[in-house]
């Protein structure tokens, strides 16, 4: 995530500073509650049990950040830590306490997870838009007060109209933001969900996953922009047939017709991806 976010301007240190001078306190473990803003919605149960063992030998070395509520206290900052403290069976954990606003409470769920690595592109995306809803905010807006780029604020909210299948890829690390950016070059969403399918099957790289993408963007061209003449002269029942072919095979697919013949061409970009063809013309 370092890498992912070069020039993270703001960071809890500049949300939170100080902490070490702060009273810390114990608190019951039953008194907190989860983050309501916390972006992350998937907690790695192999992590929160490294975790849970290293607390139950050396305790928990970091406080957590809270703020005080009608009944206990919310968690700003450390769920994770508070998880594993239960898995490990402490009572109580080191807590400071913070009098913050919901805008601060959000900021700082997010930059924690951010700079942790703790959230997937679409959590990622998710929390971006519950901000500018939440608090009326532009994009610009947002890259400020995270210390993001404007651009990437855009790219995550981007990912959130792909398809929902291809959304629960990236949620699952099954995509990359880097795929998703490519494979979003495609407008027909049953070609893109058909394209998505062989990226993770076949294990593109994102540069393969460009590539073949944008060899794809540029041959449809070539089978639907001909002259004005023989598009409008092309019967409708071809192109629908076209049209069904480009989603079996998941590539550019045309059809050409002459006076006593016809030809199909049918796409391929790579040895793998002509195996993969043969083998879909082979079936029953």
């Amino acid at each position: 995530m370092s890498k992912r976010l070069t020039g993270l301007g703001r960071g809890l240190d500049a949300l939170l500073p100080s902490i070490e001078d702060e009273h810390v306190i114990d608190v019951k473990i039953d008194e907190l509650r989860p983050n309501p803003y916390q972006p992350r919605k998937h907690f790695t149960q192999d992590a929160i049990e490294q975790l849970a063992t290293s607390i139950k030998e050396h305790g928990v070395i970091q406080p957590l950040i809270v703020r005080k509520s009608i009944k206990g206290y919310e968690i700003v900052a450390g769920e994770r830590r508070w998880r594993a403290s239960r898995q490990a069976g402490l009572s109580t954990v080191p807590a400071i306490v913070k009098d913050l606003d919901d805008r601060k409470m959000v900021e700082i769920a997010l930059i924690e997870n951010l700079q942790r690595e703790d959230l997937n592109a679409i959590e990622i995306a998710e929390a971006y838009q519950q901000y500018m809803k939440q608090f009326a905010l532009k994009q610009d807006e947002v890259a400020q007060r995270v210390g993001v780029s404007r651009s990437h604020v855009a790219n995550y909210l981007r990912l959130l109209q792909l398809p929902l299948v291809i959304q629960e890829a990236l949620a699952a690390n099954k995509l990359t933001m880097g795929h998703a950016k490519a494979l979003a070059g495609i407008k027909d969403e049953q070609v893109l969900v058909k394209m998505a399918d062989r990226c993770i099957e076949e294990g593109w790289t994102v540069r393969i996953c460009e590539e073949i993408v944008q060899q794809f963007i540029a041959d449809v061209p070539r089978g639907t922009k001909n002259k004005k003449a023989k598009k409008e002269s092309k019967d409708v029942f071809v192109k629908d047939l076209e049209e069904q072919l480009r989603n079996y095979f998941g590539t550019s697919v045309l059809i050409r017709q002459g006076k006593k013949h016809g030809k199909i061409e049918i796409q391929y970009y790579s040895q793998e991806d002509l195996s993969r063809i043969l083998q879909l013309l082979q079936k029953d």
